[in-house]
């Protein structure tokens, strides 16, 4: 498995830590850190997206309502919540990862670990925010 998707997993696994037990951030990026062998510059990616999706929680899930058609937030599955903001935020935070396969990766990683309806979901989400993104600019 490519460590960027490693990386992102455990950013899931941080980010749905975070949510359910209400842990300083940094506590739980430690936690991670102890329980996974990573090399430096994954250190870096994970640390750096993961602060970045917990400092930028409100904006992206006023992003992702924005682009929900007859849901509300509170609907959405926290996983499915929590896997968007992590491609959110590499799509409009991190140049060097083409925004299709930030896409692409929640897609895959939703077929995982959420249910079997939340890839579609997910994708028809992230393709509308990123439509939006590139209108924009």
């Amino acid at each position: 498995m490519h460590p960027r998707r490693t990386a992102r997993e455990s950013i899931l696994g941080a980010l749905y830590a975070h949510a359910l037990t209400g842990e300083e951030k940094a506590k739980v990026l430690l936690d991670i850190f102890e329980r996974n062998s990573f090399d430096e510059e994954t250190k870096l990616y994970i640390s750096d997206l993961y602060n970045n999706i917990v400092e930028n929680k409100n904006w992206a899930e006023e992003l992702i309502s924005d682009n929900l058609d007859n849901w509300k937030l509170e609907r959405v599955a926290t996983l499915d919540q929590l896997i968007m903001r992590i491609a959110i935020n590499e799509i409009y935070f991190n140049e060097d990862i083409p925004p299709k396969v930030s896409i692409s990766e929640a897609i895959e990683i939703a077929k995982i670990y959420s249910t079997e309806d939340s890839s579609g979901f997910v994708n028809g989400v992230l393709d509308s925010i990123y439509k939006n993104k590139l209108d924009a600019d």
